[in-house]
C-alpha cells in the first residue's frame, strides 16, 4: 500500500522559513525571510489535510487551488504545482511574499482552527514559483494566433498588468500607459524591498515585454496624452490607475515642514535604496529619516512599511500612533511583530491633535483615546479622553492615513465617466464595464484602496470579459 504523503499535521509542526535576525535585517532592504529548502517545502506541504471544503481556497480572492498545489509539492511534482498555481494567479511569487495570508488563506486553514498551526501556504507559494523561474518553466506569452483587436491599459500596477498578461496570451495587441518611469505601480515604488525585492517585479515586467506587451512610460493621461486619444487608438480601454490621492490630516501646525505623505516617503526610499536613483528630496533630508525622531500616523500596511523603512534609514527613534488598539488595527499582525522586533514602538489608542514647531515640526500633540461602541465596520469607535494630551518629539512625521481616488473625470476632461460618491469609478461587478462604450475599470480605482491580490483578480476577470465582448462583436460583424 502506498505511503500517505499528506495529512501529516499531527506529526509535523508548522514551520516558517528562517527569518533573518532583526539586528542584521534592519540595516538593509533585502527580504527578511530565507527561501524554503526543497525538503522543508515538501515537509510543510505534507501537513495539508486536503479538506473536502478547502476554506483556504474559498477565502483567497483568486480562489487558488491551494490543496492541489500543496499535494503536488509534497510529492515532488513541482512543475505541475507551478502550472496549477499559475492557472489562477498571474503573479504567485508576488502574492506569496506580500499577501496578508494571516487574514486570508492561512487564517482560514482548517488545521489552524483545530489547534495544529496553519499550513505555511504563502511561503510554499513563493517557493514553487521561485523554483519555476530558476528552472525556466516561466514563459512569456506566445499566442497561437494573433488577434487584430487592440487594448489600451491605463496604469501599470498589479490590476493592469494582470489584465495585460491575460489579453496578450489570447493574442490581443496590448499597450500599457503609466505615469512612472518603471512598470509595477505600488509593487515597484510603494512596497519596500524588505517585503518585495524589486528584481522580482522587474523580472515580471520583462516577461510581459518579451511576450509582446508594449509599455508607454512617463505618460500622464490628461497631460502627455488625452484620454480620448487613447480611446481612439484602441478597440477597448481598461482603467487601472489605482488610488494615489493621500488622505490629509488637519489641525494646528499641520503645514509645518517635516510633515510628509507616506507615498512620497516610500517612493523616494524605493528609488534610492532599490534602484540607486538620485532623489533631491531624499538627499536634502526632507524624505530621509536618518538621525531623526520619526512619528508615523496610521495603522494599516502602509504605516507598517513606513516605520520599518525609517528604522532601516537610521532613525534615532520610530513610533507609530494608532487610534485603536492592537486587536482592531487594519494592518497585518505579522507585520506589527516584524516591526516590533526591528525596534519600532507602537503607541496604541493615540491620535494626533496638532503639531508644534515653526517652520519645521518639533513635536506631535497627542491625545489618548478609549474604545467605545462598534462602528459600521464592526470595530469599536475611538473616543477622546479629555485632558490626556501630551507631546511626542518628532523631526519627521509621516501621514499613512490611506488613499482616495483622484478626480479622473476632471483630470481627463471626461465628465461622462461616472464615479461613485467616494470618487471611485462606477463599473459592473466582475466585468469592469463602465457607462462608456468599450471602457472598463479594475482594481482600487473601482473598489477603493485594497489588496494587491484583489487587483490581480479584477484584472483577470476584466480581461476575460473583454475577450467575450470582442468575440460578440466579431460574431455580429460576420452576420
Amino acid at each position: 500500500m502506498a505511503k500517505q504523503p499528506m495529512l501529516k499535521f499531527v506529526k509535523i509542526e508548522r514551520d516558517m522559513p528562517e527569518k533573518r535576525d532583526a539586528i542584521v535585517r534592519n540595516k538593509d532592504f533585502r527580504e527578511i525571510y530565507a527561501e524554503f529548502a526543497d525538503a522543508k517545502a515538501t515537509e510543510q506541504s505534507s501537513r495539508c489535510s486536503q479538506c473536502g471544503v478547502p476554506y483556504c481556497q474559498s477565502h483567497c480572492p483568486l480562489h487558488n487551488n491551494i490543496p492541489d498545489w500543496l499535494r503536488l509539492t509534497a510529492t515532488g511534482r513541482l512543475q505541475e504545482a507551478y502550472e496549477v498555481s499559475q492557472a489562477t494567479n498571474t503573479f504567485p511569487e508576488i502574492c506569496g511574499r506580500i499577501c496578508p495570508q494571516d487574514r486570508l488563506c492561512e487564517g482560514n486553514c482548517v488545521i489552524e482552527q483545530s489547534g495544529h498551526g496553519t499550513v505555511t501556504i504563502g511561503s510554499v507559494e513563493k517557493y514553487i514559483t521561485d523554483t519555476a523561474w530558476e528552472n525556466g518553466w516561466v514563459k512569456p506569452a506566445a499566442p497561437a494566433v494573433e488577434r487584430k483587436e487592440s487594448v489600451g491599459i491605463i496604469g501599470a500596477g498589479p490590476g493592469g498588468l494582470a489584465a495585460a498578461d491575460m489579453l496578450r496570451r489570447a493574442g490581443v495587441q496590448v499597450t500599457v500607459y503609466d505615469r512612472y518611469d518603471r512598470s509595477g505601480g505600488l509593487l515597484t515604488y510603494g512596497i519596500p524591498g524588505f517585503k518585495l525585492e524589486k528584481e522580482i517585479v522587474m523580472r515580471r515586467n520583462k516577461q510581459l515585454e518579451d511576450g509582446g506587451v508594449t509599455f508607454v512610460m512617463n505618460c500622464t493621461v490628461g497631460e502627455d496624452m488625452s484620454f480620448e486619444d487613447i480611446r481612439d487608438r484602441h478597440d477597448a480601454v481598461i482603467i487601472a490607475t489605482g488610488v494615489y490621492k493621500s488622505r490629509d490630516l488637519k489641525g494646528p501646525g499641520s503645514g509645518a515642514r517635516g510633515i510628509v505623505k507616506a507615498i512620497d516617503y516610500l517612493t523616494a526610499s524605493n528609488r534610492v535604496a532599490n534602484f540607486g536613483d538620485t532623489v533631491e528630496e531624499f538627499t536634502s533630508g526632507e524624505l530621509n529619516a536618518e538621525g531623526k525622531n520619526v512619528v508615523v500616523i496610521g495603522g494599516g500596511d502602509t504605516a507598517m512599511d513606513c516605520v520599518r523603512t525609517a528604522i532601516r534609514q537610521g532613525a534615532t527613534s520610530v513610533k507609530c500612533l494608532y487610534r485603536r488598539d492592537r486587536a482592531n488595527m487594519p494592518g497585518s499582525q505579522r507585520e506589527v511583530q516584524n516591526a516590533e522586533e526591528e525596534g519600532v514602538r507602537f503607541e496604541w489608542l493615540t491620535a494626533p491633535k496638532g503639531f508644534k514647531g515653526d517652520p519645521a515640526v518639533s513635536a506631535v500633540i497627542v491625545e489618548k483615546m478609549r474604545l467605545g461602541l462598534p462602528d459600521a465596520s464592526g470595530r469599536q469607535s475611538p473616543e477622546v479622553i479629555e485632558g490626556s494630551d501630551y507631546e511626542e518629539p518628532a523631526d519627521l512625521v509621516i501621514k499613512a492615513l490611506g488613499f482616495s481616488p483622484e478626480e479622473l473625470p476632471t483630470l481627463w476632461g471626461c465628465p461622462e465617466l461616472e464615479v461613485t460618491r467616494w470618487g471611485t469609478i462606477k463599473a459592473e461587478f466582475t466585468s469592469g464595464r463602465t457607462v462608456l462604450p468599450d471602457v472598463y475599470a479594475v482594481g482600487d480605482i473601482v473598489r477603493g484602496a485594497s489588496l494587491v491580490v484583489w487587483a490581480i483578480r479584477d484584472g483577470r476577470d476584466c480581461a476575460e470579459h473583454v475577450l467575450k465582448d470582442f468575440d460578440k462583436m466579431a460574431a455580429i460583424a460576420a452576420e
